[in-house]
């Protein structure tokens, strides 16, 4: 009948409407899955590529802080070497003459103490003259004062050869280094730095070194790192004796001043040598020392300091030397740092640069 076909019909329809709705919701939510897969796709590939971006930025950072460390080192050594030349001439033309000075002067000594057992009552201007001249003292001061010229000229001897031998200009590339010799030239730099100021009482130096290898190193580089944490060591020690200073005028409490010190200790360690280099001046803090040996950061005043100090020390141990370098705070407050080298290097570039820590 019609009405039994109007029925069918309109089942039909019903059942296709709901067929329709099905696969449209399926089709759906497919999309929604590809959508969602491909905006997952590309967040990582979107944080691949800023972590890539950072990395290139870190290394191009350490590249161009290599880069301007090795053409600072380079003029500066050219100048030190230039400056060492220079002073070691007139330095080497006194100490050498000293030994005619010395022999001309006993030999003069010898005639006036003839002159003076021969002729024992000189007569009045001779008396007038040896005593205005005391010729006693001169004849037992003079000596004395060779001596002293000689000890002078000995020890400018001694600085340019420290000089030179920290510049290293005439070795490039990996060498064959007895770090102690390169530590012992710094310390020589370092010698007015060490002495008595007015808030505080001259470093004690203290060594415990231990017989090391000699090493496969770039001796200037390293020369270098030993120098940039060594007057980061005085610097601590200056700035803790200036806060006790200050501290005891607010107080009006004159406290006895810690000793300053710096403790140099070096040992081998399987296939590396090991320096640590220890002050008790003031400490670092937990939040300073996540960022000390990135570059350009630093917590001296406007024009004290660049930030590069730190930053150049690990490029050059880590990545120049293939070792380790860190900041270990002691037991009793101290700062140390340690410093981790191979024995035998692989050679590789002095300029290829190394991300930061």
């Amino acid at each position: 009948t019609e009405v039994e076909v109007s029925t069918l019909w309109a089942i039909a329809g019903s059942f296709g409407g709901t067929i329709a709705r099905h696969q449209a919701e399926t089709a759906l939510q497919t999309l929604n899955h590809t959508l969602e897969d491909r905006v997952a796709q590309r967040t990582v590939a979107l944080s691949h590529s800023n972590a890539e971006l950072s990395a290139a930025m870190r290394s191009l950072q350490a590249t161009q802080s290599q880069l301007i460390h090795s053409e600072k080192m380079s003029s500066l050594g050219q100048l030190v070497a230039g400056i060492a030349h220079e002073i070691n001439n007139p330095a080497n033309f006194i100490h050498g003459n000293l030994n005619h000075v010395n022999n001309y002067t006993q030999d003069l000594q010898k005639l006036v103490r003839l002159y003076q057992a021969h002729y024992p009552t000189p007569d009045s201007e001779i008396q007038t003259l040896t005593d205005d001249l005391e010729l006693d003292y001169v004849a037992k001061d003079l000596p004395k004062l060779v001596q002293s010229i000689r000890q002078g000229t000995e020890r400018i001897r001694d600085i340019v050869l420290s000089l030179r031998n920290f510049s290293r200009l005439d070795e490039v590339g990996l060498k064959r280094t007895d770090v102690h010799e390169g530590i012992e030239n710094t310390l020589m730099l370092l010698g007015n730095r060490l002495k008595e100021t007015v808030t505080r009482p001259k470093i004690e130096l203290i060594k415990a070194y231990e017989h090391i290898p000699v090493i496969d190193c770039y001796a200037s580089q390293l020369n270098q790192v030993f120098m940039n944490i060594l007057a980061n060591a005085i610097d601590a020690i200056d700035g803790a004796a200036a806060l006790a200073t200050k501290k005891s005028e607010d107080t009006a409490n004159q406290a006895t001043p810690q000793s300053p010190q710096i403790a140099i200790q070096t040992f081998q360690k399987s296939e590396h040598i090991v320096i640590q280099i220890t002050n008790n001046g003031l400490p670092i803090s937990q939040k300073v020392s996540q960022y000390m040996f990135d570059p350009f950061f630093t917590t001296k005043p406007i024009g004290q300091g660049t930030g590069m100090g730190l930053a150049i020390c690990y490029q050059t141990i880590v990545g120049l030397h293939r070792g380790i370098l860190e900041y270990r705070p002691t037991a009793d407050h101290k700062t140390a740092f340690l410093i981790e080298i191979p024995v035998t290097q692989a050679v590789k570039s002095a300029t290829e640069p190394v991300a930061g820590p």
